[in-house]
């Protein structure tokens, strides 16, 4: 999640356990450290442009790591707020440790993928129930923890609370009904996909992007759960294929080490850029849920040398237009592509 929703439902967890003056500094600490997980975005390399991808929630967001986060932030804020408000350093620590545990958990959530089981797996989770952004989950969540701080009333952040897991429990209803929906797609088509992921579109849950896979291509569309439910027809795009695709690159080379990171990070849903021959990209992302217009992508160069990496290139160049595209879904505007379920 971003970082403010991280925030907010760190103060709400510690806020929530109180009944007595210490809501205000329950939140504060709480709030800090809900978001401290997210020091791994600093974990880069100038020679490694991929290296961030490995790092990000990895150790900082396994569940074996969330004491020990808990603790480190505790001893920079009990310096700085714990003594001020005369708490002792293990309630300071809880508060933290509360705080900091809703973060991995509250990003599993999303569709990013996190790695909940670091050092004994590397497999990413993602339940693909919220948008990583989604103003309609955070807004009323960071106004009752701030009335919960201010009023000293810790009833507001168990409100809070109770609201985050009601909205999640409708993205999960949403999730399944997206899920039906996108084999529908697929077995209007004839297909039967090797597999399929859905996942909600920028800050909303209504529009969802479905992907499915089948023997040499993904198929990407987009659908409306739940309220006036409604298929948007998208595209598809051959599945990448080094050997066939990229015909030039050294098989031993950094950068085909590079396409097989990237592939890991992508759960091997990676396909040439059709705009770009050069670039791989991530097909699970794009701001318009229906398209192959990616938000990320690595860029190979033919004539880098051996021991040369591939570049990270983000796409949000027409970030403007793509959200006016998807306020059309989300409205639920008919194309000529669209049909109604």
């Amino acid at each position: 999640m971003d970082p403010l929703t991280q925030g907010a439902v760190g103060a709400a967890l510690p806020q929530a356990t109180r009944n007595d003056i210490q809501v205000g500094i329950a939140g504060l600490l709480g709030f800090a450290a809900g978001m401290a997980a997210d020091v791994d975005v600093f974990i880069r390399s100038d020679t490694d442009p991929l290296l961030f991808l490995e790092y990000h929630r990895q150790f900082t967001h396994s569940l074996i790591f969330i004491p020990l986060g808990g603790l480190l932030c505790a001893l920079v804020l009990h310096v700085t707020l714990g003594r001020r408000w005369r708490l002792t350093f293990a309630r300071t620590f809880l508060f933290c440790t509360l705080g900091y545990a809703t973060h991995p958990l509250l990003d599993t959530f999303t569709s990013y993928g996190t790695i909940l089981l670091w050092p004994f797996s590397d497999e990413r989770f993602s339940w693909n129930i919220i948008s990583i952004v989604d103003p309609l989950f955070t807004v009323p969540i960071l106004a009752l923890v701030i009335l919960a701080g201010l009023r000293q009333k810790p009833v507001l952040a168990r409100i809070a609370l109770a609201w985050a897991a009601l909205y999640l429990t409708l993205g999960f209803f949403q999730h399944n009904s997206a899920v039906a929906m996108g084999r529908e797609i697929a077995a209007s088509r004839g297909h039967e996909p090797i597999r399929l992921e859905v996942k909600p579109s920028f800050g909303n849950m209504l529009v969802w992007k479905t992907i499915y896979e089948t023997s040499d291509r993904f198929y990407v569309d987009a659908v409306r759960a739940g309220v006036l439910p409604r298929v948007f027809a998208g595209v598809s795009v051959p599945k990448l294929d080094v050997s066939r695709d990229l015909t030039w690159l050294d098989p031993a080379s950094q950068q085909a080490r590079d396409v097989e990171r990237f592939r890991w990070f992508s759960k091997g849903f990676v396909a040439l850029d059709p705009d770009h021959p050069n670039h791989v990209i991530d097909v699970r992302y794009s701001f318009v849920p229906n398209t192959v217009s990616a938000l990320w992508s690595i860029e190979l160069a033919p004539e880098a040398p051996p021991a040369a990496h591939a570049r990270y290139r983000t796409h949000r160049e027409h970030a403007r237009e793509s959200l006016g595209k998807l306020w059309q879904l989300i409205l639920g505007d008919i194309s000529d592509r669209a049909t109604r379920k």
